[in-house]
């Protein structure tokens, strides 16, 4: 396995495992110190995962929401970004492996580092969910995702028998937190707006959107009021939302949900979120999401070189952990590099990290969001509208912020949505949708299919 020697009297050597809000805003925010950094992704982009959503609802394109890290940090000379997987880490030697696959091909020595590589998808003991319960985490995800919704509605209006599209044209959202009420919200506009006149033989509108939580209610983060007025506004939109819900099966079929059994060809997970290995990597305790304890300066107790930040981290604030969202990673990635600078520039006192929380946003509709921020509790368009900037503000890119910006202007007016696109047109996602479920069908619900793979429906008459 190779590995980078340090050259002697060569600047400090900082490795920032994530190219996420906390690795790029840390590397950021060493702009100015002596100091090699060496930023490690599995991806070469920066993706703003809030927005991830909205391509799987064919809001946005992939490219809108999302930027090559190596044209992000082209200005700064001591960045070197490498596209690997990164596979541990040895505390006592200060060694970063990776390789792409395993088993480990490189490795870096570092005199600090700063781990923030976010987190995943809990499916709460049952991972074996993921494989059809899918959770919006990378551009790969949701570009299936996408691909699977709009396949659905191809595959109804080829279905020759009515009474089948029901079970295809439903959806269920597995988890009521911000992601899982704009999901529902954005899936709502699409199936009575967007695609209301474009299909002759099936009514979009007429589609199923349940939204499941096992809380006693939706958004449990926000005040009563406003996850109360949110969730009357999913229901006028058609959101079927249930709460105190607990999903206790996930399968090809659909799911179980307090013993009752719901059709469906796309069940998308929406809830609970478990950190990254970095825990086990670093051999340090971790909380019951996998998160990491760091001291107050953002450190791995025992080790003053290793920060650990964003999602991975368990940051206390006013006695209780801050949540997993993005503005924590925001906030946390350039603590981590100006207390790397300023202790190579020889400052031995360290500052404990501040949160300063800027309220929590959420977006349902084109003409509807929520905002609260401390006593002040906002809904309707001028929430959304404080949303739009906040995104607008925080995405990678002038270019991208500008089409972000008319991109949405543009549904808001027309209500039409521009990427509609399927990536992976093959016909057999199409033909598993279709197939007949265990059970007696009638001939009227079977579909012929000619020798050259077109799919005919039956004629029923």
């Amino acid at each position: 396995m190779a590995r980078e020697s340090r050259p002697p009297g060569g600047l400090p050597h900082v490795v920032i495992v994530g190219g996420g809000f906390g690795g790029l805003s840390a590397a950021r925010a060493l702009s100015r110190a002596p100091v090699r950094v060496t930023l490690i992704d599995r991806t070469n982009h920066h993706l703003f995962q809030p927005l991830l959503y909205q391509v799987a609802t064919t809001v946005l394109s992939p490219a809108q929401i999302a930027a090559p890290m190596r044209h992000l940090l082209r200005k700064q000379a001591n960045v070197t970004v490498l596209m690997t997987e990164v596979l541990g880490v040895d505390t006592k030697n200060r060694v970063v492996s990776f390789g792409d696959p395993a088993p480990a091909t490189g490795a870096l020595a570092y005199d600090f580092l700063i781990v923030a590589t976010g987190a995943s998808g809990s499916y709460f003991g049952h991972d074996e969910w993921a494989r059809v319960a899918q959770y919006p985490k990378t551009v790969a995800d949701v570009l299936k995702m996408r691909d699977k919704i709009l396949k659905l509605f191809e595959a109804a209006e080829l279905e020759g028998d009515p009474s089948r599209h029901r079970d295809l044209l439903t959806f269920v959202l597995v988890g009521a937190g911000p992601t899982g009420v704009e999901m529902a919200g954005a899936l709502a506009t699409m199936t009575r707006a967007t695609l209301r006149s474009e299909f002759r033989r099936i009514d979009p509108a007429a589609s199923r959107i349940i939204l499941v939580d096992a809380g006693p209610r939706i958004l449990a983060a926000y005040s009563d009021a406003l996850a109360g007025k949110t969730r009357r506004y999913l229901e006028r939109m058609g959101v079927d939302v249930r709460t105190g819900a607990r999903v206790e099966h996930v399968d090809d079929d659909g799911v179980v949900v307090d013993n009752e059994r719901i059709r469906s060809r796309c069940v998308f997970w929406t809830a609970g979120v478990h950190a990254s290995p970095a825990g086990t990597w670093l051999g340090v305790p971790t909380d019951h999401a996998g998160r990491v304890s760091v001291l107050p300066d953002l450190t791995v107790s025992g080790h003053p070189e290793i920060f650990v930040v964003g999602d991975t981290a368990s940051i206390q604030h006013d006695g209780r952990p801050l949540p997993g969202v993005a503005q924590v990673a925001i906030q946390s990635g350039p603590h981590a590099g100006r207390t790397i600078a300023r202790t190579v520039a020889g400052e031995a006192a360290r500052a404990p990290f501040h949160y300063f929380d800027k309220g929590n946003l959420a977006t349902v509709s084109n003409t509807f969001a929520i905002l609260e921020k401390g006593r002040w509790h906002l809904s309707g368009v001028p929430a959304k509208f404080i949303w739009a900037f906040i995104h607008v503000l925080y995405l990678s890119g002038f270019e991208n912020r500008l089409l972000v910006l008319l991109e949405w202007i543009w549904a808001m007016l027309t209500r039409r949505r521009g990427a509609r696109l399927i990536e992976d047109p093959s016909y057999s996602q199409l033909a598993a949708a279709m197939a007949p479920r265990a059970g007696p069908t009638s001939p009227a619900s079977r579909t012929a299919v000619t020798p050259d793979n077109h799919p005919i429906p039956s004629r029923t008459s």
